[in-house]
């Protein structure tokens, strides 16, 4: 490898949302991110509902009072 053309490749933390921490190497250094292996849906099993600006909320009142399960079976 030639000297003096590869970046600084030093110790990172990563920190995410839910709190869990991750200490590695990187070019960039220390960062956050939204959603890690910890919290993310696809590791943990668990669906993760993320109310994106009213829409979970606008679904509801808009089919509040009916019956959609008996809706889903006449299909």
């Amino acid at each position: 490898m030639k000297n003096g053309i590869h970046p600084e490749y030093k110790d990172a933390t990563i920190t995410c949302a839910c709190g869990a921490v991750v200490t590695t190497r990187s070019t960039a250094g220390d960062y956050s991110v939204d959603i890690c292996s910890s919290c993310h849906p696809f590791y943990t099993g668990k669906q993760k509902l993320v109310d994106s600006a009213g829409r979970v909320e606008r679904f509801r009142r808009k089919y509040k009072g009916l019956d959609l399960e008996a809706m889903a079976k006449k299909k």
